[in-house]
């Protein structure tokens, strides 16, 4: 299998595991970058994600342009999201947006931090304050990262951390693979159900640093349990 295929593949696995978790609907998508070119990346075309087949996945540079592909292509507004993180990020190989609704509230009340509260969590720790557009652009926007300069400004606010919550409409994880970015983008999903459940009974007790740095170099490096998990409950 030539090396595009595999991160074709990569690609259309992520999108449909994420689908089939809830994580992604209709709506979101996955990325990753080239490992021929750090300059480039590759995503759907604009598609819901748990339709991406391989042949679906195309390749984009930097600037949100689609190369090697029908100048047609249609792609997805927010592909600047990806874009300008690959270029902020040389460490960040898999990018995944999502809307999932149980991170909603997290990005809509203020003075709520995204923290973790379970051991498969660790990676929240130095989760930003929700990234929130109107600051950027206005009291007037659609809410969605759509041209480079919000983009920018988008990966400029998740800094070194691996997940941005962005208000009112989301969240982006990032990852070394699409298996890690995949694998933090559902039990960010999960961490945020477990503390709306937990707070039906009353204040929780979340992780400490050391606890969450202790479990994130434990437990970060068993993702591809759960990929393999994930790929025969999705038949990929």
């Amino acid at each position: 299998m030539s090396v595009a295929l595999v991160a074709q593949t990569k690609v259309s696995q992520g999108s449909r595991i994420l689908a089939s978790q809830g994580v992604l609907d209709a709506f979101g998508h996955v990325s990753m970058r080239s490992e021929q070119d750090p300059a480039l990346f590759h995503i759907s075309r604009n598609r819901a994600p748990a339709l991406v087949a391989p042949e679906d996945v195309v390749t984009v540079d930097l600037s949100g342009n689609a190369v090697s592909q029908p100048a047609d292509v249609r792609l997805f507004l927010e592909r600047y999201i990806h874009a300008e993180i690959y270029r902020r990020r040389p460490d960040v190989h898999a990018v995944v947006h999502s809307h999932a609704l149980p991170v909603l509230p997290f990005t809509v009340v203020p003075g709520k931090s995204l923290r973790p509260i379970c051991h498969m969590c660790g990676f929240l720790e130095g989760t930003p304050a929700p990234f929130d557009l109107a600051d950027h652009a206005g009291s007037a926007t659609d809410l969605l990262i759509s041209n480079a300069q919000l983009g920018e400004q988008l990966a400029e606010h998740l800094g070194k951390a691996n997940i941005v919550l962005m208000r009112s409409h989301g969240f982006t994880a990032v990852g070394a693979s699409v298996e890690q970015a995949v694998y933090r983008a559902i039990y960010t999903m999960k961490n945020c159900e477990i503390e709306l459940s937990a707070r039906a009974l009353g204040e929780p007790i979340f992780l400490s640093s050391g606890e969450a740095e202790a479990c994130e170099r434990t437990i970060g490096t068993q993702t591809h349990r759960a990929w393999e998990l994930w790929l025969n409950q999705v038949g990929a």
